[in-house]
């Protein structure tokens, strides 16, 4: 990649600053988990296992500032510090899946002196990231093969590089496709109201040179009414056991669209973005975010002051109309319930 979302490098965590993307590419560095969570709340890292990611690299910078006598004592404040991280962004699984996999190998190792615990808590984080980055290179082998030739390919968000600890998810699958020499081409949605399609989407596939095209979100439909997309793959926050689907905000109408204009819509997340305890996607909780990203962009205001905003950050879009969810370990389709559970061994 000619870009690093987030690594752990000398005792710190360092993050592209992804709310000051295209304009600048600036690397933050930090060193204590408050920053980290504030990383993760104000979109510095986004992106489900990113946040993942970052939540990790914090229980172990967090681990360090922990002053204790005992083990006891020190679990305590490190459940403090996954509290803490933990009330960032409530949709994204991974978040909590990253935070719980820290405290699990703490209770592991409990038995051990604390510096060696702390070390071990370091050596998990980076393992984290690394493994993310061979589970999206195996998602996007898998959803290459899925691609045909020259095919036109509409996403969402950004669900690359930036959203992971590298090569990305739906942008796995794309550039999958892409190294495969399947002569593909990009149409990103802009994405509001972040922009994180025309922000982030279009300048990581133009630093790779992976042929993208920039499109409002409400083009899409015209788009593929008139036959200019064949495939459509996208992100997720969190996966439902029935395959309901929650993703960045404007992922339902795409698949909608698609559903109506007979275009496949795929699902790229890595197994740690199912949620199987949840029956089905009313009970994933959808975060709202403040109404200043609705009524500004990049600080300028666009609205009237004083009107009323929702601003949902994830909608959910429900299995009937996904064609498909890519994964690691291969493509599920159809009976979700059961396909899913099976994936994890259940």
């Amino acid at each position: 990649m000619s870009f690093r979302t987030i690594e752990w490098r000398d005792n710190k965590v360092i993050m592209i600053d992804q709310t000051r993307l295209p304009a600048e590419e600036v690397y933050n560095e930090y060193t204590d988990f408050k920053g980290v969570a504030e990383a993760i709340r104000g979109m510095v890292v986004r992106g489900a296992p990113a946040i993942g990611i970052a939540a990790a690299m914090g229980v172990a910078i967090g681990a360090r500032e922990i002053i204790a006598d005992s083990f006891d004592t020190f679990y305590r404040q490190l459940e403090n510090v996954c509290d803490v991280l933990g009330r960032t962004r409530p949709t994204a699984v991974n978040l909590f899946w990253g935070l719980e996999r820290m405290k699990r190998v703490a209770l592991q190792h409990k038995e051990l002196d604390l510096n060696s615990i702390r070390e071990i808590l370091k050596a998990e984080a980076i393992s984290i990231e690394a493994e993310d980055l061979a589970i999206c290179k195996e998602i996007g082998r898998h959803g290459a093969a899925l691609v045909k030739e020259g095919a036109s390919i509409l996403t969402h968000c950004n669900a690359g590089g930036l959203a992971t600890a590298g090569y990305g998810t739906a942008l796995g699958v794309i550039r999958g496709a892409h190294e495969a020499g399947k002569n593909i081409r990009v149409f990103a949605d802009e994405t509001r109201p972040w922009l994180q399609g025309a922000r982030l989407t279009a300048w990581e596939l133009m630093k790779d040179s992976i042929p993208v095209t920039l499109i409002s979100d409400n083009m899409a439909g015209w788009l593929m009414k008139s036959g200019q997309i064949d495939f459509c793959v996208v992100g997720a926050d969190r996966i439902a056991a029935n395959g309901d689907t929650a993703n960045k905000i404007g992922t339902y109408s795409v698949a909608v669209l698609a559903k109506e204009n007979r275009i496949p819509f795929y699902v790229a997340a890595p197994i740690s973005t199912l949620d199987l305890k949840l029956a089905n996607g009313d009970q994933i909780p959808i975060e709202e975010r403040s109404p200043e990203e609705v009524t500004k962009v990049q600080g300028v205001t666009i609205a009237p002051e004083g009107v009323k905003v929702r601003n949902p950050a994830f909608d959910v879009t429900p299995a009937r109309y996904i064609t498909g969810i890519i994964t690691e370990k291969g493509v599920v389709r159809g009976d979700y319930e059961r396909e899913l559970k099976a994936l994890v061994g259940l």
